[in-house]
């Protein structure tokens, strides 16, 4: 489950909907915790937190996959050079580790300005406080180019998350056919780390089934992180992903 805020053409009206009400954020997290959730990637935000601290009180104890580096740039024109300049990511760091939070992963945001040398900084923080480090792109292609010509040591993280759907929503292709597939099975192969997969729900476009059906197909997935915005979309999306 994941508690980023992009949801493509819904994000406005979750923003309206759900933002600053950690109650509504919790109940969501209790319902997906009692369809058999039982991980949550957020980044260090103070209302997802006490939406956190709130559920755990009713029995959702979530592990934390924690996003280092997230900030309030737009990420649908990003200017990576201010992203860089603004974010905090030790103070992400020291507050994320306060949870059960085996896992971080560095925000595209961060890793998507190409400047290596500054994620290869993050990585090895989240390493020297005994968390398994993790990188996050908006762009599969671009990034894993970049990746297999050892533009990073590979050996910095374990994780990588990239986002897949059968459509091509919010990729950096126009069509996500069999020769696109292809080539990113090969590049991800490659790389050859943990591969958590993320909107594949093409951020609402395709139905739960549609997309999960896809997702049986991409024998390189080792994880997904799905959003619901609601209890009734947290108990269709995630009672159908556990029984698939």
């Amino acid at each position: 489950m994941t508690c980023e805020g992009y949801f493509g053409h819904r994000t406005r009206l979750y923003e309206l909907d759900i933002y600053n009400n950690p109650e509504k954020i919790a109940s969501i997290i209790v319902k997906a915790y009692e369809k058999g959730v039982r991980a949550m990637n957020i980044p260090n935000d103070s209302c997802l937190l006490d939406a956190i601290d709130i559920a755990k009180g009713q029995g959702a104890d979530m592990k934390i996959i924690g996003t280092v580096g997230h900030t309030d740039v737009n990420y649908l024109a990003p200017n990576f050079k201010k992203a860089r300049e603004e974010v905090d990511y030790l103070t992400d760091i020291e507050i994320l580790s306060n949870y059960d939070t085996p896992l971080m992963l560095v925000d595209d945001i961060l890793v998507d300005g190409y400047d290596w040398d500054y994620t290869a900084k993050v990585l090895e923080e989240i390493k020297d406080h005994n968390i398994i480090p993790g990188i996050i792109t908006s762009y599969p292609f671009k990034t894993s180019r970049q990746l297999v010509d050892d533009c990073i040591d590979l050996d910095l993280f374990d994780f990588y998350m990239v986002p897949v759907n059968k459509i091509a929503y919010t990729m950096d292709v126009d069509f996500f056919v069999k020769e696109q597939q292809e080539e990113l099975k090969t590049l991800l192969n490659q790389i050859n780390k943990k591969v958590i997969i993320s909107r594949i729900l093409a951020c609402g476009i395709q139905s739960p089934k549609e997309a999960f059906d896809f997702l049986e197909k991409l024998d390189y997935a080792d994880m997904v992180t799905v959003s619901a915005a609601s209890e009734r979309e947290a108990d269709e999306t995630f009672g159908l992903l556990l029984n698939k």
